[in-house]
């Protein structure tokens, strides 16, 4: 076991803050629905009925568990690995091969991401084919289950790769101002991947094909000249080969811009629900969300690097876990490690910003199309056939929800009639 210093203690201390908030929130959440969620809301009658409604609580209750269940366990079992200095006589094996700082520092970070992949498997595999199965969403083999892991990984280690190696040749060689230089690199290469990602990337896993229904193509192709929105296309995914959830997505940046349909949506979907949704992507572009989230990720990872240039020259950061000698690639994964512990608790801003972007997505769509019937019946049949909770704890959703709940959402459609 590595020596208790104060540092440490500090990053216990969030650490386990973490895990507590984790477990206080889920379980107000559940007791929430537990009191809340055996009634039918208003604005759901004739959508949901009381069978359903009892597999929506089941649902979101056995998602609660296992989700805390999966977060605790790698958690703790993370720190069973940072505090019985594992990690310490792991870098002095690696050190031991004498390749040089550069390599050694892709090996150290390969070795870990390996280990958090592998050990996350069972969970993952729980997810799909026991809690997902249990409830009709799985449409997957375990063949295709294991073929998207191949494939991730073999994506995950090409982008890793680059942008760790790329960092590492900075820190040594980048002088004081490597940060800035580092920041450049993976900024940029950001920007590229949300370029290429809708044309080199995703196709990899999924197909996309264009619209089949000739009246629907062009209904969209006058929606999107009304929004005043050009795009490389709207395509249909196949979606339904893994799942049976419904969802779309705006995707790309300049030339490569499209937005995406599941084949599921469109499948349970009427053609003026799915031209609300379209409506709904296409105020996330006009409003430049995707610019905005840009430049806000610019600006606060511009910041983590510093923050990062900066502990890494503090010998103390180092001797807190328990290494030795300072070495910059053992610096670069020990910010990391506390900055991950810090940044849980930073979550609830971002997720406040985006849940004003999709406020501002569905006025967006209201305007365009006059009237906000259509969006309001998509988003009930979309809760429906994903069995989402309609009742969440306030403060549950304020911390994690990336969207307003549905009801607020709904309430805030109908005030715009």
């Amino acid at each position: 076991m590595i020596p208790i210093t104060p540092l440490l203690i500090l990053y216990l201390i969030f650490f386990i803050a973490g895990i507590a908030v984790d477990l206080i929130l889920s379980k107000i959440n559940v007791d929430h629905l537990g009191k809340h969620g055996h009634r039918v809301p208003e604005p759901f009658k004739g959508y949901i009925d009381e069978d359903r409604l009892s597999k929506i609580s089941e649902y979101t209750v056995d998602n609660e568990k296992f989700d805390i269940l999966t977060s605790s366990v790698s958690s703790l079992c993370f720190l069973a690995v940072i505090i019985c200095g594992c990690l310490p006589w792991f870098n002095q094996w690696v050190e031991g091969l004498n390749f040089g700082v550069i390599v050694s520092g892709m090996i150290f970070f390969a070795v870990v991401a390996l280990a958090q992949t592998l050990f996350s498997l069972p969970f993952n595999y729980h997810k799909t084919f026991v809690i997902e199965q249990r409830y009709g969403f799985n449409t997957s083999t375990r063949k295709i289950w294991l073929v998207d892991i191949l494939k991730g990984l073999v994506v995950g280690s090409i982008i890793g790769c680059i942008l760790l190696l790329a960092v590492l040749v900075l820190v040594e060689r980048g002088g004081r101002l490597w940060w800035l230089w580092a920041w450049s690199v993976f900024f940029s290469f950001q920007l590229l991947l949300l370029v290429i990602y809708p044309t080199v990337i995703a196709p990899w896993f999924n197909k996309f094909v264009p619209l089949e229904d000739e009246n629907l193509e062009t209904k969209v192709k006058e929606i999107m000249k009304k929004g005043g929105l050009s795009v490389e296309g709207v395509f249909k995914m196949d979606a339904g080969k893994r799942s049976r959830h419904t969802n779309a997505y705006f995707t790309g940046l300049g030339k490569t811009k499209r937005i995406v349909l599941f084949d599921t949506l469109l499948a349970s979907h009427s053609h003026e629900e799915i031209l609300a949704i379209l409506a709904h992507e296409i105020g996330h572009w006009k409003k430049r969300h995707v610019v905005k989230n840009v430049v806000i990720i610019g600006m606060f990872s511009l910041l983590v690097f510093y923050l990062a240039s900066i502990l890494m020259r503090w010998r103390y950061l180092y001797v807190a876990f328990a290494f030795d000698h300072t070495v910059s690639y053992v610096g670069l994964f020990l910010f990391g490690v506390f900055w991950e512990a810090v940044s849980q608790f930073l979550g609830p801003i971002g997720n406040l910003l985006s849940r004003r972007f999709e406020r501002e997505a569905d006025s967006f769509a209201a305007g365009l199309l006059k009237k906000t019937t259509d969006l309001i019946s998509a988003l009930k049949r979309m809760a429906r056939d994903n069995l989402s909770n309609l009742c969440p704890h306030p403060v549950y959703a304020w911390f994690y929800y990336s969207h307003p709940p549905l009801l607020e959402r709904i309430e805030y459609l109908d005030r715009m009639r």
